[in-house]
């Protein structure tokens, strides 16, 4: 997430057996102080549409404007791997962080679109060479530094929620802007810490334009984007609207911010355990139990919800619904930066960029959904699609001989 490259010294430690925890952990702890803001859109959302008085499909269309920015990203991986992107890193907690403390004081969709847009633009500078820099710096064990760049951000979107409606709770919704000083603050502090640490990993030499790199990436790119597709609706279930979803039941905007929190609390413990284990198995072995696992979870959490059971019993199940659902993603970045070493940033922002434009896709189309049929079915309707990602999983290609990790 964060900024710049190894000094060489360290780099060529990392691609050997080492692994530099103080870097992996630099760039985790700044992609969970940024993902923090990121994570201030669907908490609010009920709050958001009531003072806008948006439609559901409205709504979802707030997380394409988030996501059109990722449409940059195999550009942005491109040039990571030739030019120093050292400012447009260092700035991007501080960019996102100062525009998503001011959606609250959107007077008009068009301007809550506009700051969504500003805080998307930052988050792909930051999260295009954040993985390639972890995986730089795991050296062969690279499922474990994924899983620990993950955590930051599925910690980030645990605290996001509940920081969100903490902030609005005691400042208001249109008042709570001074919480974008943090994100400031790890500007200044990164800017400290890398500005000597130059970005690209690579040499120009070894850059290679797009179409080579998805040649040599079709074998894997194709079935993610199979499996991406399919399980987009269940995601943005989870990670958009479940908040809405919970206080559309009755429930309080605290309850829906608890029930996300949970998810994704359970999301980072997934992407820990998750990546880790791919270190020392096959990697699709741990992508099939989870794949085929989050679709029924959530098919048990809607019946637990329509027989009104317990709230215990509902957020237990929420949160192995993300754990099983989230845990996949360290895992895919593992396999992605494995299978384009010889060009990791633009490997990355193709898998990235593919990622959050089918993830914005299905926000608006769940948004639509849920305005025609209702936010319970169209949850019903993501985890049934969300199973036919399973048959994908057994495409992937085999970990490469010559991977850097195992």
């Amino acid at each position: 997430m964060t900024t710049g490259t190894l000094p060489a010294a360290r780099s060529d430690q990392a691609q050997g057996n080492g692994f530099d925890s103080r870097q992996v952990l630099t760039v985790a702890g700044a992609h969970l102080v940024h993902d923090t803001y990121s994570a201030f859109l669907n908490p609010l959302l009920p709050l958001i549409i009531d003072k806008l008085s948006l439609s559901l499909t409205l709504a979802g269309s707030l997380t394409v404007y988030l996501r059109i920015p990722s449409l940059l990203h195999p550009l942005i991986g491109l040039w990571a791997d030739r030019i120093d992107l050292r400012l447009l890193v260092i700035l991007a907690p501080a960019g996102s962080a100062i525009a998503m403390s001011l959606i609250g004081m959107a007077p008009s969709y068009a301007i809550l679109a506009l700051l969504l847009l500003a805080a998307g633009l930052s988050s792909a500078a930051l999260h295009v060479p954040g993985p390639v820099i972890v995986s730089h710096a795991s050296g062969r064990r690279t499922g474990t530094g994924m899983s620990l760049w993950m955590t930051g951000g599925e910690l980030a979107r645990m605290i996001g929620p509940l920081f969100a409606v903490a902030a609005v709770s005691w400042l208001t919704l249109e008042g709570y802007y001074p919480v974008m000083l943090l994100g400031i603050l790890t500007s200044v502090v990164l800017y400290v810490r890398f500005k000597r640490i130059p970005l690209p990993l690579h040499s120009r030499s070894r850059t290679a334009p797009l179409g080579e790199t998805w040649r040599a990436l079709r074998r894997l790119m194709i079935p993610l984007a199979v499996i991406m597709l399919f399980r987009s609706l269940m995601q943005v279930a989870l990670s958009t609207f479940l908040p809405t979803f919970v206080t559309g039941s009755g429930q309080s905007l605290w309850a829906g911010g608890t029930a996300l929190a949970v998810v994704e609390f359970a999301g980072a413990l997934g992407a820990l355990a998750a990546g880790t284990l791919s270190d020392r198995v096959d990697r699709r072995k741990v992508l099939l139990p989870a794949i085929l696992g989050g679709p029924l979870l959530l098919l048990l959490f809607l019946a637990i919800e329509v027989r009104g059971g317990g709230v215990v019993a509902q957020l237990l199940v929420l949160g192995l619904t993300g754990f099983a659902t989230i845990s996949t993603t360290p895992v895919i970045m593992a396999m992605v930066q494995e299978q384009g070493r010889d060009h990791p940033a633009t490997a990355n922002g193709l898998y990235m960029g593919i990622s959050f434009a089918i993830s914005a896709l299905g926000a608006l189309l769940l948004g639509w959904m849920g305005d025609q049929v209702g936010l319970r079915a169209a949850f019903f309707w993501s985890a049934l699609l969300s199973l036919c990602a399973v048959p994908a999983v057994f495409f992937l290609p085999a970990r490469s001989s010559g991977s850097s990790d195992g």
